[in-house]
């Protein structure tokens, strides 16, 4: 199939954009892949010639393709073991090509926007990430401007907490609790987690059925220490290594030569008060050891 001369030339501008949509509205880097193959097959096989605003025509198609996969998924979703976590993103020097990266594409963002229902998390993506104008996102959700204008406000209304509470610090800073955490967790430090932990911290992993993972959040830091603690003393890590995962500094812990969970934290003064675990293994396939 051989693609407009227009799309040759701006396909790499909007690549990340297309890929950033449907990430946001689904949380899997592998079927946010798939999105971004399908709407390139969709835009070689049209004619643009008549397309004011490429981005704009991208965006929706991706947009009302990532809405028929959460439709499709809502069952299997819904069947989920354990709490659901976005599978992650590398950023920042680990990524392998630009990502738009912002607020709402953060841990504690994703979360939220999976709980709102899907025609929601369309017309909030689209129009508050995207600036996509709700005359668009109208044709993509079959609904009128009127019914998208309430269901962005609605998703907005239900993200407000997490805007609210923007990661603290200079990013330098949270670097340093992050690397103060990974030193006491790989040495056992039962003190030196406690003293990084916040009071009231909680901890979130998503196994997904597939490995060994608390299947309820835990909250207070003696208990999540002492687990982490003893979690190091049964099996001691190969290697933990630090990388940037959905724009904040993360931790990837490997074993027997392959990645088994990604650590990404939300940190109030000074200390972790959220400490997100991603351990299925089918969200952690592209985080080989180089």
């Amino acid at each position: 199939m051989s693609s407009s001369p227009r799309l040759d030339t701006e396909w790499e501008l909007h690549r990340p954009a297309v890929f950033g949509a449907a990430y946001r509205l689904l949380g899997s880097v592998a079927e946010a892949d798939d999105v971004v193959q399908e709407v390139w097959l969709r835009a070689a096989g049209a004619d643009l010639s008549q397309v004011v605003n490429l981005r704009a025509w991208l965006l929706t198609v991706a947009a009302r393709t990532s809405y028929n996969v959460v439709k499709s998924a809502r069952v299997r979703h819904e069947d989920y073991v354990g709490p659901w976590l976005p599978e992650p993103l590398l950023t920042g020097p680990d990524a392998a090509g630009p990502v738009l990266v912002d607020e709402s594409v953060g841990t504690a963002m994703l979360v939220v926007m999976r709980a709102l229902a899907p025609p929601e998390r369309v017309a909030f993506v689209l129009h508050d990430v995207f600036g996509l104008p709700f005359e668009q996102i109208a044709g993509v959700l079959d609904k009128s401007e009127a019914a998208c204008r309430k269901l962005a406000s609605r998703a907005r209304g239900r993200v407000a907490a997490v805007r609210d509470h923007e990661p603290e610090g200079t990013r330098g800073e949270r670097e340093r609790v992050v690397a103060a955490f990974r030193a006491a967790s790989q040495a056992g430090d039962l003190a030196g987690l406690v003293a990084v932990l916040d009071p009231d911290v909680v901890y979130v992993a998503d196994g997904g059925g597939r490995t060994t993972a608390a299947r309820v959040p835990m909250r207070g830091r003696e208990r999540l220490a002492a687990m982490l603690a003893w979690i190091e003393r049964r099996r001691p890590a190969e290697r933990v290594r630090p990388i940037e995962v959905n724009g904040q500094p993360a931790l990837v812990t490997y074993r027997d030569g392959g990645p088994v969970w990604v650590d990404t934290f939300e940190i109030r003064h000074g200390r972790i008060v959220t400490l997100w675990r991603v351990a299925n293994p089918d969200k952690l396939q592209h985080l080989a050891l180089d």
